[in-house]
Formats: C-alpha cells, structure tokens, sequence
C-alpha cells in the first residue's frame, strides 16, 4: 500500500471537472472514491421521492466516469469514514462544504474526529460563489435584504474563484466488500410516478454541460421576458443539476461570461447571473438563520390564522383547485418533477394567501415532488410567496392567478398542455371558465364540477379574507410585544 492514499467522500458535488477536493486527493497516490447515503442525521430533511430518483441516476452516471470505482455506501458517515481509513490505511479525506445545518454540525464533529486521530482533513468551495461568512454589511452583520448582498456585497467583494480542470492523472483503489452497490440505496420507490422524468430529464455531469450548452447557445439572448413565459423554454433547467453539483455555480458564472466578452452589462446576462445571486442568498439566509425552515423570519406571522382546509391542501397538492393557472403547475410538478419559477409563485401565492395554508404544507410537498428540491432555496422561496421571510414579498401582493395567466400565457398554451380538459376553450376563457357562458362550455364538452372542477374559493373573497387575517396577525403582534 502507498504511504499516501486519501479518501475522497463526494456528496453534492457528483462531477469531475471543477471538483476542488477531488483534484486536491489526486494531487496524492492513491483515491479511495465514497459516495455515503447519510440516513442518520438529516432528521426531518431526508432526501424527498423526487430527490432520490435523481440521486439513483447521477450516482450511476458518477460512477460510469469513475470507471465504476466509487464506494456507494448507507448509513452514518462518521462510523462508515472510520472504516474505510482502517480497511485502505488512509491517511487523509478531503470533501467539499455543504452549508445546510444538520450538515454543517455533522461535518465539524467528523473533521474534528479525525484530526484527534492524525487523519489529515481537508474541506473545500465547490458549491457557493461566495462563502456565506465572507459577505457582510457595514455594520458587520448579515444581511437581510437581496439586491444590496448581490450588489454591494458579492459583486463587490472579489469575483468567484477560478474554475479548476478535471484531474487527468489519479490512481482510483476499488474493493467489492467496501461497497453495497446503488441499488442498495434502494431511492427508486415502488409506485413508478416518475415515469415520464426520464423523457425529460438527464441526470449527470453530461446532461448537465448539455443543458448548459443549450441555454447559452439561445435562450439566455432573451432570459430576461422569456424567463416569465411557462410554455416556453427560456430558462437554464440547471437547477437540480446544481443541487446534486453535476456542475458548479462557478462553471454557469464564467461560461456565461464568457459567452459575452466577460460583461455583465447585457441586461439578459445581468439577469440571470442575478438568479444565481438569488440561489447565494438562500444559502446565506439559511447558514445565519437555520431556523429558516422551522420558523417565520418575520415573528408577526406566528400570530396569523390559517385556516388549514385539508382538503383545500389535498386538491391543490392534485391540481383540481378549478383554476386553471394553479392546477396546470401543479400538474406540471407531478408529471416532471419541475415547475416554471413564475408559476411557483402563482400557486405558492394561492395555497398560502387565497387557501389561507400555512407554507409549511407547500414547502413540505415541493420537498418530495421537485427534483430540484433544495432546503436553502425551498423554505426561502416560501417564506418570500408568503410573506414571512427575508427581504419577501409583502402579504399584500397576491399574486391574481387569472391575471398572471393572461399576461404571462395568453393563449392558454402552458394550461392547455397540463389541463387539456381545458383544450377547447377560447382564450378568453382558458383562465377563468367559471365565468364561460353554458354555451361555450357545452361546446367545449365541459361541465364543471364533473369535467373540470369548481373554483375552491372566490379569488376576491379570499384575497380580502387574507388581508383581513394579516391585519389581525399584525395587531396581535404588537399587543404582545
């Protein structure tokens, strides 16, 4: 055995290229590739349905470009490290930081465990373009607010650092009784709903520069409106391909830029690079407040009524709110483990404001049902639709479902794709079918109520229903303080 041989434990960096800790461990003789399925301390943010299916296929492709040399193990990391370093007389792991909490506590209680055992550890950046301790504001402190982060405090502070190649020369170690093999992750779950993810879908470092390639070749030329567009396919789709680190954030950041000269000044650049900084913010947010996705920035909300309708929750979760805009996202998650962001909004907006239930019930199931699941970015975006969170929308602005559809899918085309019961409509209705004449409902060949449901609740009424509670919540808030 090598005097040096260095365990490299991936976890959401499954890729090759700008890997620093993998380039870091190929610097030495010999790597011991690990891949551990941590079912011990995650608690209650355990991987959701989607999630794993994911992982099954990046996992498969990871170990392909690995000469299916990677260690694919379960259970706890700190017990499974331990016995690697015994089996292949290891004298160093080296990872890449993941910031959620469970993992932060985990990590330092692992990294100091192994230098009480003269285990050399290393823990690189291979996720974040800025690491969440290094922006401040002037005071010293977090924080709060996205638009003076990005601009003051990422952009200015230093550019992101350089992208490093794949290593082109490593020594991989590979033993059969160190590994359980993918299928014992067992992530793939019995009832095949995500049947149709694969048609859409390549998880993987290679679907990854593809979709990457794709967007840079056209779309971003026109991000900037064509990102609000659902039938469209005006954005990047790189979003659970980041999560799971098939690419980094520092490969979009430079290969953007260098598709224009290095200018950030084209606004459709400015604007998705600006969508990035979103996903920093969320990842900052929640390293200074992990709390995050437990309780309301905003403590006046714990005072709000909600009303918690189950059923309200189950027809929403089935796209049958008889809205067409809600239940033609909602399908769309179902179907393809995704949804167009602007539409995020439009039902999150719905289910917390108009179906007065807490975000909690849409956090959790977008937590199962998206593929690119994402606990930094899932509970800020719902405490931002709900207005709880940091720098979020006011409780005020509720988003109007029928008139966010007429805008932004005029001609019905994103409903008539997930809703085609809907199909022969005419536009003017395709939004709002409650209001169709019986006439024009006939010939479509729909009846509501059977066909297509009823309208939940009224969009006024409940819009006003939801003022009415915040203002109480509000008042209640300051009566206690």
């Amino acid at each position: 055995m090598s005097d040096s041989t260095t365990i490299m434990w991936f976890r959401q960096d499954l890729r090759l290229r700008d890997n620093p800790a993998l380039r870091e461990a190929c610097r030495g003789s010999n790597v011991i590739a690990v891949y551990i399925y941590d079912d011990i301390n995650p608690g209650s943010h355990e991987m959701g349905a989607a999630s794993k299916w994911w992982l099954h296929h990046s996992l498969a492709s990871l170990n392909s470009s690995l000469d299916n040399k990677l260690h694919i193990l379960k259970g706890d990391p700190a017990v499974i490290i331990d016995q690697l370093i015994k089996k292949f007389d290891a004298n160093e792991v080296v990872w890449n930081r993941c910031y959620e909490p469970w993992q932060v506590k985990r990590d330092k209680q692992i990294k100091s465990l192994l230098k009480n055992n003269d285990i050399a550890v290393q823990s690189f950046n291979g996720s974040l373009l800025w690491e969440p301790w290094e922006i401040m504001n002037k005071a010293g402190s977090p924080y709060k607010v996205f638009t003076p982060y990005y601009r003051k405090g990422c952009l200015q502070a230093h550019e992101p650092r350089a992208v490093v190649d794949a290593p082109r020369h490593y020594s991989y170690l590979y033993d059969a009784d160190c590994d359980s093999g993918l299928n014992s992750l067992a992530l793939l779950p019995d009832i095949k709903w995500y049947s149709q993810f694969s048609n859409r879908w390549q998880p993987g470092e290679e679907g990854a520069a593809k979709n990457l390639s794709h967007f840079l070749s056209e779309p971003i030329q026109s991000y900037k409106e064509a990102r609000d567009v659902p039938d469209k396919k005006g954005t990047s789709f790189l979003s659970p391909h980041l999560h799971f680190g098939e690419i980094s954030a520092h490969q979009v950041w430079y290969a953007t830029l260098n598709k224009f000269n290095g200018s950030i000044d084209n606004p459709d650049v400015d604007s998705y690079l600006s969508e990035l900084g979103w996903r920093e913010f969320s990842h900052y947010l929640l390293y200074h407040f992990p709390s995050l996705p437990e309780k309301n920035f905003n403590s006046k909300f714990n005072q709000f009524h909600w009303r918690n309708k189950s059923q309200d929750l189950t027809d929403w979760q089935n796209g049958m709110t008889g809205v067409p805009m809600v239940d033609a996202g909602m399908r769309e998650l179902w179907q393809t483990g995704y949804m167009h962001n602007r539409v995020r909004m439009i039902v999150g907006s719905y289910l917390v404001k108009n179906l007065m239930t807490h975000w909690h019930q849409g956090e959790a199931w977008f937590w199962d049902c998206l593929l690119d699941a994402d606990l930094a970015a899932n509970s800020a975006s719902w405490q931002w639709v709900a207005g709880s969170g940091a720098d979020a929308s006011p409780f005020f602005r509720i988003f109007n479902p029928v008139t966010q559809g007429e805008k932004f899918d005029p001609k019905g085309a994103y409903v008539r794709e997930y809703c085609p019961e809907l199909k022969d409509l005419p536009d003017k209705y395709i939004h709002k079918p409650w209001e169709a004449p019986e006439h024009i409902l006939r010939d479509a060949g729909i009846t509501l109520g059977k066909d297509y449901p009823h309208p939940l609740v009224d969009l006024k009424e409940s819009r006003q229903a939801a003022l009415d509670a915040y203002s109480a919540a509000k008042d209640a808030h300051q009566e206690s303080e």
